[in-house]
């Protein structure tokens, strides 16, 4: 998914209705939704040239933050091998899985057998997570969730790359250990999300990309500037990398009721939006839509794909 000369096209994906139901998101018509309707937006996405679909990831919402986050979080990597099986050719993201949640070795055990049952689609999108609570309930220190992403991240890279692989850290210690079935994928691509300081050093020394979570400090430009500096002093500055931006909310077309602030108009002006952000230099652009429900939001990708997609350069 690396896109590296200018003037090139850049590759575009969705985070999946229903399968997360936060307030701050979803839609109205998510909640009725299931099943069926997540595997089907996930075909049409398929077929309209998405790069990817993306799942979300928490595993208990304390019950003080349920009324504005909902209690509806479907398992990542459970979805993402459904929805494998459901789908041909785009990526599976994790936006985002939270790896201090978990032992690194069980981590890398469903990321490699996801990646060998898709036949090579995975994406391990990783971050710290955020919710002090939930941490609480799984036992986990939520002051230490940036040290052990740090850790996690390079155990699993480790398992990952090789079929036996051993571990000495602080959280974590095992001797040389065996896992297969093996990654069909030569490097399971490892994007790392958020738009803090500690998230763009971990993204440009540890990762294969960077998800942003908003803006970063100084914005987009200044941002990626730092990513580059960064990877250049690690040494890493001719490894392939993916730069992500996220496009807020979008309405193809001239919409007959309140879009809020999405950004809305002809295919054309739609592109003109997300050429500001390919300009930057970003190489993927996570989009979303606004629908009133899954017939509207089918519309809404196909359009995107047969005629936003093909006019946004970089």
């Amino acid at each position: 998914m690396e896109r590296l000369d200018a003037r090139v096209g850049v590759a575009f994906g969705i985070q999946l209705p229903i399968q997360a139901q936060s307030t701050m998101f979803a839609e109205t018509w998510e909640a009725g939704a299931g099943v069926d309707e997540l595997g089907s937006v996930a075909r049409v996405a398929d077929r309209a040239g998405f790069a990817y679909v993306a799942v979300c990831d928490h595993v208990a919402i304390p019950k003080p933050r349920a009324p504005a986050m909902s209690t509806t979080w479907y398992d990542c990597v459970a979805t993402l091998a459904y929805l494998a099986a459901l789908t041909e050719r785009v990526r599976l993201l994790s936006h985002v899985y939270v790896l201090p949640y978990r032992h690194p070795l069980a981590a890398a055990k469903q990321w490699m057998t996801l990646d060998a049952l898709s036949g090579g689609r995975a994406i391990l999108g990783v971050g710290t997570g955020h919710v002090e609570a939930e941490f609480a309930a799984l036992g986990v220190d939520y002051h230490r969730r940036g040290a052990l992403l740090d850790e996690s991240i390079d155990a699993v890279r480790a398992a990952l790359t090789d079929e036996f692989s051993a571990h000495q850290g602080i959280a974590w210690t095992y001797g040389e250990v065996g896992q297969q079935p093996r990654p069909a994928q030569a490097r399971v691509p490892i994007w790392v999300g958020g738009s803090s300081p500690a998230a763009l050093r971990r993204a440009a020394e540890r990762g294969d990309g960077w998800l942003p979570q908003g803006p970063p400090e100084g914005g987009m430009s200044a941002g990626i500037a730092r990513l580059r500096e960064m990877r250049a002093r690690s040494g890493r500055a001719g490894e392939p990398f993916t730069v992500g931006a996220l496009s807020g909310p979008l309405y193809v077309g001239d919409p007959r009721w309140d879009v809020g602030r999405a950004v809305h108009g002809s295919p054309e002006q739609i592109a003109a939006f997300l050429r500001v952000l390919a300009d930057f230099g970003v190489d993927q652009i996570q989009v979303a839509f606004r629908s009133r429900d899954v017939h509207e939001l089918y519309d809404q990708l196909r359009v995107f794909g047969a005629e936003v997609a093909p006019l946004v350069t970089r």
